[in-house]
């Protein structure tokens, strides 16, 4: 059986049916697990202070400038989702635009990006869950936090394995506490703003005028770099375009609107917390660098009092949820590149009962637990250069997706001006940004002085950056020669 995209927007492109619970998730649904999967109120709290310090009072004007990118690969994202509704996303896609080694290692890139990004969200989860016991200090626990950390990998794990749909319930429960949580903090905010907090800051249009904030050019690449990384997950949504309804177009429209939302609640509370806090280097100021780890957790407890708490209890909400929607694309991504030969058949099942990618999602959280596991104890600091090596790693698949948008669409694009500028000129420029900021990343990750660590003089973000993705490289070239996978390599396309 297959399945096919939608007429009229596409060329629709048979989709094999792998066994996944169809139709089970709406556009809500769909909606709901592209933000989720961004952890927005942790992005936000863990990277306004990071802009602030390069940026100061333009940090929202560039907050919409790393959005740019971001949303013209939405629409790629859309475009090529309409044609060829694969949970493969970007591996299946590049695969039909440029063959079988680009799609190996656009799967690759996706599949890397989420098994380091959930040692990230696996560690702050565990330091998190402890801050709200007693005076806080077992957040220091390296042991307590890792085994925390670890099983709360297990545990999304497991939720994931047992269905979609408990995974949604579970999702919808999480959401709704962590921005409950945010919106209580903001509103809390607004009525000390109006209040006539002493030591704040009046807004000013100022904070969104390129002329000013470009009198710098190298602050606000850095600074549109930083933001751009924090919109990353939408496209969650997209990765489970087989279990949404109207497959071909409902997973397209979610990651749209999951997108444009993001950018309002970024942008909306990063004004607020400016407002209040301001951006100076002293006290709860955004610029003080004691704050920069998590601008939110030295706020609470001025904003919010006794009440401190629920900020804490967001970032755990919204961290955890993160990492349920992380282990999803991660999963259907391998599932399909199973399906259609990549890796060895075993990838390709579908639990009989659940309908979830069972093995593939066991492996995906037994991957990620191991790397979490093993960087702790090896070294927290080569951990946290690891992490800060994602940016290498999602910029590369997303600007991947965006070429393959062009490309696969290109004898298309002539027959309307919609064509033209969203399978076309928007894919493509954004693409073209998204590699600028791969090589840019690259360059200020060579530098000994990024991060915490540096092997043979050079900064250990790269090292580790450009040790994974050369991996990916070396385990296509193994599958290539494999009795069990070569026949993936011998088709073009």
């Amino acid at each position: 059986m297959t399945t096919t995209g939608g007429p009229g927007r596409g060329t629709g492109i048979p989709v094999p049916a792998k066994g996944l619970r169809a139709g089970i998730l709406d556009l809500g649904d769909s909606v709901m697990l592209g933000l989720a999967s961004t952890a927005p109120v942790y992005s936000l709290a863990a990277t306004l202070g990071l802009i602030v310090a390069v940026n100061g009072n333009y940090t929202p004007l560039i907050l919409l400038l790393g959005f740019i990118p971001v949303l013209f690969i939405a629409y790629a994202f859309r475009e090529l989702n309409s044609a060829i509704p694969d949970c493969g996303t970007t591996f299946t896609w590049s695969r039909r635009a440029f063959g079988p080694w680009a799609g190996w290692l656009g799967g690759w890139g996706v599949a890397l990006a989420g098994i380091v990004v959930l040692a990230n969200l696996a560690q702050v989860a565990g330091q998190y869950l402890w801050l709200l016991v007693g005076d806080g200090s077992l957040a220091g626990n390296k042991v307590l936090v890792t085994g925390t950390g670890l099983a709360f990998i297990v545990l999304m794990t497991l939720v994931n394995y047992r269905g979609i749909r408990l995974g949604e319930h579970v999702q919808r429960v999480l959401t709704y506490v962590q921005y409950i949580a945010l919106g209580l903090f903001a509103l809390a905010i607004v009525v000390r703003i109006v209040g006539g907090a002493p030591e704040g800051q009046a807004f000013d249009l100022e904070w969104f005028n390129p002329a000013g904030a470009f009198a710098d050019p190298g602050a606000v690449v850095h600074g549109a770099l930083l933001a751009l990384f924090i919109y990353w997950g939408w496209d969650t949504c997209l990765a489970v375009n087989e279990e949404t309804e109207n497959p071909s177009t409902t997973p397209g429209r979610g990651a749209v609107i999951s997108a444009f939302v993001l950018v309002a609640i970024y942008v909306s509370v990063g004004l607020l917390v400016m407002m209040y806090a301001t951006v100076g280097s002293e006290g709860i100021g955004l610029g003080n660098e004691a704050n920069q780890d998590d601008v939110f957790l030295a706020m609470k407890d001025v904003v919010l009092g006794p009440w401190g708490w629920l900020i804490v209890v967001a970032v755990l909400a919204s961290v955890l949820s993160s990492t349920q929607t992380t282990i999803l694309p991660t999963a259907r991504g391998t599932l399909s590149m199973g399906v259609h030969g990549a890796l060895p058949a075993k990838f390709a099942e579908v639990h009989p009962r659940n309908q979830t990618p069972g093995f593939s999602t066991q492996v995906m959280g037994g991957a990620a637990a191991a790397y979490y596991v093993a960087m702790s104890f090896l070294s927290e600091n080569l951990l946290a250069d690891s992490i800060s090596a994602i940016s290498l790693f999602i910029a590369f698949y997303y600007a991947l997706t965006g070429f393959a948008c062009f490309w696969y669409f290109r004898g298309t694009l002539r027959e309307s001006v919609r064509n033209l500028w969203f399978r076309g000129i928007l894919p493509l420029a954004g693409a073209l940004l998204l590699t600028a900021a791969f090589f840019i990343s690259a360059v200020q990750m060579w530098d000994p002085a990024y991060g915490d660590t540096q092997i043979f003089g050079v900064g250990g973000a790269f090292v580790s950056g450009v040790l994974l993705l050369a991996l990916g490289v070396v385990l296509a070239v193994v599958c290539r020669f494999l009795p069990s996978t070569r026949g993936y390599f011998e088709v073009k396309k």
